[in-house]
C-alpha cells in the first residue's frame, strides 16, 4: 500500500542523516524539504502517500538535515549534506524537488554539483533574502526562545496557508497544533537561521538543468516575488498559485501532477 516505504540512517562525512524512501521505479527522484519543526522519522508512510504519484517510475528519496546541527549553519552546509548523502546511495543525475527551504538548497546544490541533477524543481522558494522572510525567521527565533516551538507552528499556520484553508479548517487547527510533535529548539533555531544565508541568485546561470518554479501568489513567507525572480533569471516556465500561499505544495490538487509531467516530459 506505501511502496515499500522504509527509513534508514545514512553515515555522511559530517554525521548521521536520516532518509525516507519508497517508490519502484529506477528513476531517482530526491526531496529536499523546506523548514520544519519536526524531524522527518516516522513520516514514511504519510509521505509515500502524499507523493503516490512517482511511486511507479521513480525510486524517491527525501533527506532531513544531518542530526549534529550547530550553529552558525548555512544553506550550502546543508546543500554539501545532501550532494554527500546522495553520492552514498550512488544517487546521481536525479530528478529533485525543492520546497521553501529545501529549494534554495536544491539551487546551491545544481551550482556546485550539476552532475547530480538532471531536471529540477523548485516550490516557493527564493534564492536571496528579503525583507519578509527576514522578518520572519527573527520572529520565530524569538518564539521559539521566548515561548517554545508550539508558538511558532500556531505562527506558521496562519502564515502558510491559505484563507479558505483556515476558515475550511478552523476547529480542527487548534486540536492539530496542540498534538504537534517537535524538534529541538536549539536544532530549529540554527536551520532556521541558515534560511537567511541564501545567496545563489547572482550565480543562476550557472545551473545547466531544466528548471519548473511554482509560485504561492499570497505567500507571506518567501513572496511571491522571490520565486518568480529565480525563473526571470533562469528564463523557465513557472506557474503560480494566485489564491494559496507558502502551503501551495501542499493545498494544491495538481502541485504533484505539475512536478510530475515536468519531469516525464522530453524523456
Amino acid at each position: 500500500m506505501f511502496y515499500n516505504a522504509k527509513e534508514d540512517d545514512l553515515k555522511i562525512s559530517t554525521g548521521n542523516v536520516h532518509y525516507i524512501t519508497f517508490g519502484k521505479g529506477n528513476k531517482p527522484l530526491v526531496m529536499i524539504p523546506g523548514l520544519r519543526l519536526a524531524n522527518i522519522a516516522g513520516g514514511s508512510k504519510p509521505v509515500a502517500w502524499f507523493y503516490r504519484m512517482f511511486a511507479k517510475e521513480y525510486k524517491v528519496y527525501m533527506f532531513d538535515r544531518r542530526d549534529n546541527i550547530t550553529e552558525p549553519v548555512t544553506i550550502h552546509d546543508l546543500a554539501e549534506d545532501t550532494a554527500d548523502a546522495m553520492k552514498t546511495l550512488g544517487v546521481k543525475e536525479a530528478f529533485i524537488f525543492g520546497a521553501s527551504q529545501g529549494g534554495a538548497i536544491a539551487q546551491d546544490l545544481a551550482i556546485h554539483h550539476p552532475e547530480l541533477v538532471k531536471k529540477m524543481v523548485l516550490g516557493v522558494t527564493l534564492s536571496r533574502t528579503n525583507s519578509t522572510v527576514e522578518e520572519c525567521i527573527n520572529l520565530w527565533i524569538d518564539m521559539a526562545n521566548n515561548k517554545g516551538l508550539s508558538a511558532v507552528a500556531e505562527d506558521y499556520t496562519y502564515k502558510g496557508f491559505s484563507e479558505s484553508y483556515l476558515k475550511k479548517n478552523k476547529i480542527f487547527i487548534p486540536l492539530s497544533l496542540k498534538i504537534q510533535k517537535f524538534m529541538d529548539k536549539d536544532r530549529f533555531i540554527a536551520l532556521a537561521k541558515a534560511v537567511n544565508t541564501v545567496d545563489t541568485y547572482d550565480r543562476l546561470e550557472e545551473i545547466q538543468c531544466p528548471v519548473l518554479v511554482l509560485a504561492g501568489g499570497q505567500d507571506k513567507i518567501a513572496t511571491r516575488a522571490a520565486s518568480i525572480e529565480i525563473a526571470e533569471k533562469l528564463g523557465c516556465d513557472y506557474y503560480v498559485y494566485e489564491e494559496l500561499g507558502h502551503e501551495a505544495y501542499s493545498e494544491s490538487k495538481d502541485f504533484n501532477r505539475r512536478i510530475y509531467e515536468f519531469f516525464e516530459k522530453d524523456l
